[in-house]
């Protein structure tokens, strides 16, 4: 938004799997929910490998659209040092992957809580793979 404030903001929501957490915490990162700023914590839907477009119905009538993948900033170093790097990894090709989670917009607002239910909407192929937004 810094660069070009006519751009559409496309990280209204943080989303990250609590696998991640479960993870970290397995490395010496005893992170909790919502610590490293996401708005929702899922379970069992694997977020990094959905693709841009993809529709997340949480609970009743709340709905988010994945725009793409966050970012993690030297702020999770604020929290354990070494957080940042431990949501970093390189694929067998040497490509950086970006393990902190997705970011979406809100196409429907609505009450969710914890434990409810999240069902995936795919969006029409071709599908495009998510991209740093």
């Amino acid at each position: 938004m810094t660069r070009n404030p006519t751009q559409p903001n496309l990280r209204q929501v943080h989303l990250i799997h609590a696998e991640l957490h479960n993870e970290l915490r397995a490395a010496g990162f005893p992170v909790a929910a919502g610590q490293m700023g996401e708005n929702v914590t899922t379970r069992g839907v694997d977020l990094l490998e959905l693709p841009a477009g993809a529709r997340l119905h949480l609970g009743a009538v709340a709905v988010v659209e994945i725009t793409g993948l966050r970012t993690p900033c030297l702020q999770l170093d604020g929290i354990q040092q070494g957080l940042m790097a431990a949501t970093l990894e390189r694929d067998w090709h040497g490509g950086l992957v970006r393990k902190a989670g997705v970011m979406a917009v809100v196409l429907a607002g609505g009450e969710v809580r914890a434990g409810g239910p999240i069902a995936v909407e795919l969006p029409f192929e071709p599908h495009r793979s998510l991209e740093p937004v």
